[in-house]
């Protein structure tokens, strides 16, 4: 991928480009003996698809409507309904398979001898258990066949499969209800048919006369709905942002799970090189690049690594940190690695105070003098200053830099895939995300490269990647409008996608560059104040998320 963003500026000229491979298919294994099956239908291939005057998604016959309105000068709304509802789409039972490798979670997805065994206790129990083999489409780096599958019965709502539920949990084996539609198992003719609705906001930057910003409300530690922060900013329109930590188990609830600039300040480390929004809010205009970070606490003589900033030390969330970090260095998405020796420093957008607990903290004024050498971590950070934590062996560490009345400086830099630094102007903006799924042009979905892909976890790719979800999807068109797109889903009424249909879908809308943002409760469009899409929370309620992008009004003309 190519850097087209005004605001951001590398010091020496580089480029990054990734590799796309695009081949789908799937297939149904044959049932166990007396088991209900559905049937495979012809295997399609996905490629490059052209810009078109309907989305790429299901069946080519489906119906299609469109409306279209303005928001701002420069900035329109359109609402995609497409498909329609079948009743030949049903709930089910999906079962939990224990995996006889203790490295290996328990899931949904098996090798087809386990899955048969199974499947045939549970038709001895009396359930109409079925095996279906997984395959799922080949992305860029991922894909093709994922395992089997053991599903029970068919059932006309959720509430329906609840006593099928409860008697395989008595059999022995955990279930939860699951509703077809939401497969994406490209074969089927009955999940081509849909419905979708999708949200899209297409902002250009030659009418706009507004701003795009990215935001995390009063401090990074707390999560607020997308409407809260649109209201907050005073936004005509805005989006969920990024991944954030949303277990306090896993980190500071709310703290950005991956790169976050906000108004050229960076808060957030990337993780790995995983790719992200970069955007110049003021001159509207944004790209998709994939950045990596490196920072130093130094006293002019010494210098120490950083670990992270803004976070809590020992957890790194989504992993993609340093080689000391456990389980992997690697992307690792919805996964919490830990290390037990980490500099970690903060700013005072982090929050009231730093997270409490042994080790050590340094408290900086705005001059990088020290001020305070604390025993223990938990303090308010100074306005304009910064302090920085250790753990573990770090401590000594930075114990020998860090004397009272000391100087110490902190460098935090993103860095290209070919080294060359960026350096974000006041109005630049960078929201985490991933995997990427159009690159130049064409479709390259890297869930592998991007973290989700777990060796030891298969019903990871497969519930998160290969199924359907709410989808969240930020990119530009070759004319260089900055389009966001949400997609609704875990509704009957509407089934989400899966990567390769986010990608798709990006593709017929005339992107040419996009990424995917947080999905799933988080995915969220406010329009003028009110949510325009259907969250797929209980009662549609939307999720507090850690950050959004907003899109600001432009002055309105001097009364004369």
């Amino acid at each position: 991928m190519k850097s087209t963003v005004p605001g951001f500026t590398r010091k020496k000229s580089g480029s990054l480009t990734a590799a796309g491979a695009l081949v789908a298919l799937t297939l149904m294994a044959p049932p166990v003996a007396g088991a209900a099956t559905g049937g495979a239908g012809p295997i399609p291939v996905f490629g490059e698809v052209a810009p078109a005057t309907k989305l790429d998604l299901g069946a080519p016959d489906l119906p299609e409507s469109r409306t279209v309105s303005t928001v701002a000068p420069g900035v329109t709304r359109t609402s995609i309904s497409r498909g329609t509802a079948t009743t030949a789409l049903f709930w089910t039972a999906e079962v939990t398979i224990p995996s006889s490798d203790p490295k290996v979670s328990a899931s949904a997805l098996s090798s087809e001898p386990t899955a048969r065994r199974v499947a045939a206790e549970l038709v001895a129990a009396g359930f109409t258990a079925r095996v279906e083999r997984v395959v799922s489409p080949q992305l860029a780096d991922a894909g093709g066949e994922l395992g089997f599958r053991v599903r029970v019965g068919e059932f006309a709502s959720r509430e329906d499969a609840a006593a099928t539920i409860a008697g395989v949990k008595a059999a022995g084996y955990a279930a939860s209800a699951w509703y077809v539609g939401w497969d994406g198992d490209p074969a089927s003719a009955d999940q081509s048919r849909g419905p979708w609705n999708l949200q899209v906001l297409t902002i250009d930057p030659k009418e706009f006369d507004g701003e795009i910003a990215a935001t995390f409300g009063p401090d990074l530690e707390r999560r607020e709905t997308t409407s809260q922060l649109a209201a907050d900013a005073g936004a005509v329109a805005a989006v969920n942002g990024g991944f954030f930590v949303f277990d306090p188990a896993a980190g500071a609830e709310g703290d950005p799970a991956g790169v976050g600039v906000y108004s050229g300040q960076m808060l957030s480390e990337a993780v790995g090189d995983r790719p992200a929004l970069v955007v110049d809010g003021k001159k509207a205009r944004a790209g998709v690049e994939r950045l990596s970070w490196e920072g130093t606490v130094s006293d002019g003589g010494s210098v120490l690594p950083l670990d992270g900033i803004n976070r809590v030390p020992g957890l790194i969330r989504n992993c993609g940190g340093t080689p000391d970090d456990v389980v992997t260095s690697e992307p690792l998405h919805d996964v919490t690695c830990t290390d037990a020796d980490e500099i970690v420093s903060f700013s005072p957008e982090f929050g009231a105070t730093t997270p409490a607990g042994p080790g050590l903290e340094v408290v900086l004024d705005a001059t990088g003098t020290v001020t305070a050498v604390n025993r223990s971590r938990g303090a308010s950070v100074p306005a304009g200053g910064a302090s920085i934590q250790a753990i573990g062996t770090d401590v000594q560490r930075l114990l020998e830099l860090a004397k009272p009345g000391a100087h110490l400086g902190l460098t935090s830099e993103l860095v290209a895939a070919d080294g060359k630094e960026f350096e974000a102007g006041p109005g630049s903006h960078v929201l985490n995300g991933g995997p990427a799924l159009i690159e130049d042009g064409k479709i390259g979905v890297t869930a592998r490269r991007d973290g989700m892909v777990h060796d030891r976890n298969p019903g990871m790719f497969y519930g998160w990647a290969h199924k359907r979800n709410p989808r969240t999807i930020a990119g530009t068109d070759a004319a260089g409008r900055l389009v966001l797109v949400t997609v609704d889903g875990r509704q009957t009424g509407s089934l989400g996608l899966s990567l390769q249909e986010s990608a798709q879908v990006a593709k017929s809308l005339g992107l040419t560059e996009a990424i995917n943002l947080d999905g799933g409760g988080s995915t969220t469009m406010v329009v003028n104040g009110a949510v325009v899409n259907t969250p797929s929370n209980a009662g549609a309620a939307e999720r507090p998320v850690g950050d959004a992008l907003v899109v600001l009004p432009g002055r309105e003309p001097a009364a004369h």
